[in-house]
C-alpha cells in the first residue's frame, strides 16, 4: 500500500453515519473508494458532483482536472453542479465535514490550499467557502513536500484560505488533531 493510500484509508475511518462530506481535488478524492461497510454518507466532489461514490480506478493523478476527474467517479445517483452553486446553496451548512488537501497548515489550524506565489494558478475554486462552513475540516496530505519540506508549520507562509479552520490532519507519518489555543 502506498503512503497516499494509506492516508486516505486513515481519512475513510472519521467518516461517521449520515455525514455529508465535500471531498477536494486530488488525494481527497480517493477517500470515496474507503468509507467503512455499513457507513451511509453523501459525497460532494469539490468539481460539482453530488452523490458521488468510489472512482474507477485508484490510480488517480494528483493532477487530475476536474473536468477528467467527473468522468472517474462512478455511480447512479450522481448529479453534476456548477461549483458556485454547491457553495452557494449548501456547502455553507455547518453539518458538513469537508475533507482538503493542503500546501500548509500550521499549529492554529490555518490552511494555506491554493496558491504559491510566482506560480500559475488557475484559482482558488470553493476551498474558501467550504472550509469556512465546514463543521470539520480534515486535512489529507503528504508530511512534507517532493525536495522534504514540512508542510506543518509554526505559522503558514503561502496565502491563506481558512484562519483556524483545520480540525485534523492525516499525513503518512501522523494523525494530528488541531487543538484551539494550544502550541508547542
Amino acid at each position: 500500500m502506498d503512503k497516499r493510500e494509506r492516508i486516505v484509508r486513515r481519512v475513510a475511518r472519521e467518516l461517521h453515519d449520515g455525514d455529508y462530506v465535500n471531498l477536494g481535488i486530488g488525494m481527497p478524492t480517493l477517500v470515496a473508494n474507503f468509507v467503512p461497510p455499513g457507513v451511509h454518507i453523501t459525497l460532494h466532489s469539490e468539481n460539482g458532483m453530488l452523490g458521488v461514490g468510489p472512482i474507477r480506478s485508484t490510480r488517480m493523478s494528483m493532477r487530475t482536472s476536474s473536468m477528467r476527474a467527473r468522468r472517474r467517479f462512478r455511480t447512479g445517483r450522481q448529479r453534476v453542479f456548477q461549483q458556485r452553486r454547491v457553495v452557494r446553496d449548501g456547502a455553507r451548512r455547518p453539518h458538513r465535514p469537508h475533507g482538503a488537501r493542503a500546501l500548509q497548515v500550521d499549529e492554529h489550524g490555518n490552511l494555506a490550499n491554493w496558491m504559491i506565489p510566482g506560480k500559475m494558478v488557475k484559482g482558488m475554486g470553493g476551498a474558501m467557502d467550504l472550509v469556512a462552513g465546514a463543521r470539520r475540516v480534515i486535512i489529507a496530505m503528504e508530511h512534507t513536500t517532493r525536495e522534504g519540506t514540512p508542510k506543518i508549520l509554526r505559522a503558514c507562509t503561502l496565502p491563506l484560505t481558512g484562519v483556524g479552520v483545520v480540525d485534523l490532519i492525516i499525513t503518512e507519518m501522523a494523525v494530528i488533531e488541531v487543538t484551539p489555543g494550544a502550541s508547542a
